[in-house]
């Protein structure tokens, strides 16, 4: 069974992964336009998984094109697989089951993404220079981060409602001692004075072992009426 953990870690180098795919937008969606020129596909958009995946396969004669289509599909895979595990991370309830549906949805190999648009925080589609461009490819460079942003809806909002907060009770019992490990008040204070005792008569003892007597104490003074005496 996968754990929390594990998912968010997961999604984090997938969302590393992304933000490098992000950076080479252009080189995306220039590879898609040679690839379809060679397909002889100008007219449709692009609006599925499977279509980028057959422009590659059949249709890719450039390395550096073939790469960044690599890419692409290999991140929608990777979602894929995550999206997988989450499901057994916890039961769910209707948010949760709902986040994790629309992503399984999204990533399905044939479905259609051409009226799919990704919004603010994402410029995605605002870097496709001409109304034509986002037509074409609005969908498709808006797939991952519309994923990507309900798989960390689902991961916030399985923790704040779903997940127990183990973590902070944990540290809090490290910090306390059991009670049952705890001396009893009492107990220390008897435990002091039986030490106290046991010191004063060793003291004892050991005075009455030593045959030494301070000659002070042999010869008492006499006794003097009150008074000032002289010297």
């Amino acid at each position: 069974m996968v754990n929390m953990n594990e998912v968010v870690e997961a999604l984090r180098k997938i969302e590393e992964k992304y933000k490098l795919f992000q950076q080479q937008q252009f080189t995306f969606i220039r590879a898609l336009e040679r690839t379809r020129e060679e397909a002889h596909d100008l007219i449709r958009p692009v609006s599925s998984i499977v279509q980028v995946q057959c422009y590659k396969d059949h249709h890719c004669y450039n390395s550096t094109d073939r790469r960044i289509l690599n890419m692409f599909i290999s991140i929608c895979n990777e979602l894929r697989c995550l999206c997988q595990r989450m499901e057994t991370v916890h039961p769910g309830d209707s948010v949760t089951n709902g986040l994790l549906e629309k992503c399984k949805v999204l990533l399905n190999d044939s479905n259609d993404l051409s009226a799919l648009r990704a919004t603010y925080p994402h410029p995605v589609v605002n870097y496709l220079s001409l109304e034509e461009a986002r037509h074409r490819y609005g969908g498709v460079v808006s797939i991952l981060p519309i994923v990507i942003d309900n798989m960390k809806e689902w991961v916030t909002y399985s923790k704040r409602h779903l997940l127990p907060n183990v973590s902070g009770a944990h540290a809090v019992a490290k910090e306390e001692t059991p009670p049952s490990k705890r001396a009893p008040a009492g107990l220390s204070a008897a435990q002091t004075s039986n030490s106290n005792k046991n010191t004063v008569q060793l003291q004892d003892r050991q005075c009455q072992m030593c045959k030494y007597e301070d000659p002070r104490l042999g010869k008492k003074a006499p006794w003097r009426p009150p008074g000032k005496h002289p010297y």
